[in-house]
């Protein structure tokens, strides 16, 4: 007989480009039972050839959500916790997020790292010098990219952690 266990937790990410998103995920994945999916890795393994734009950039991440939200849910139903390593930074993504939390019905944080634009471009430049990281971002590109960006309200009913 199959014992269970708690509910699965999915903690999911929001703050604006080198705001600390995968630096507290791989910090949460270190939680006994808890797996990390970065979005970062799997489009560096699957589509870095292909990533020239933000259009391309939306074009492959759509890919890669379609295809990865059954394992998601998979994986939560059988009580594993997720950090998720994708960026909740717009309404759309979160809508996203949501249909997984419904299909799986577990647990979920969503962390809002809430990083003035200066400590972010500190950030993405010693990123960027330290070429660790699957992709380099100019500031021309931060800004593009951040013009996207939504905070999350508390109307959109997640279970909110701010981090300042």
């Amino acid at each position: 007989m199959f014992m269970t266990s708690a509910p699965a937790t999915l903690h999911l990410l929001c703050g604006k480009m080198a705001s600390g998103k995968s630096t507290l995920a791989a910090q949460l994945g270190t939680l006994p039972g808890y797996v990390v999916i970065s979005e970062d890795q799997w489009l560096a393994a699957l589509y870095q050839d292909e990533m020239h734009s933000v259009a391309d950039y939306v074009r492959v991440a759509t890919k890669l959500r379609k295809a990865i939200t059954p394992h998601l849910v998979a994986l939560l139903k059988a009580g594993v916790s997720v950090v998720l390593d994708f960026p909740a930074n717009t309404r759309a993504n979160r809508d996203w997020l949501r249909s997984v939390i419904e299909a799986s019905s577990a647990d979920h944080r969503l962390h809002y790292l809430d990083v003035p634009d200066a400590l972010c471009k500190s950030r993405l430049h010693a990123r960027n010098q330290g070429g660790e990281h699957a992709f380099a971002a100019t500031d021309e590109q931060f800004a593009l990219i951040t013009r996207y960006f939504e905070p999350p309200h508390e109307a959109e009913g997640f279970n909110l952690v701010r981090h300042g």
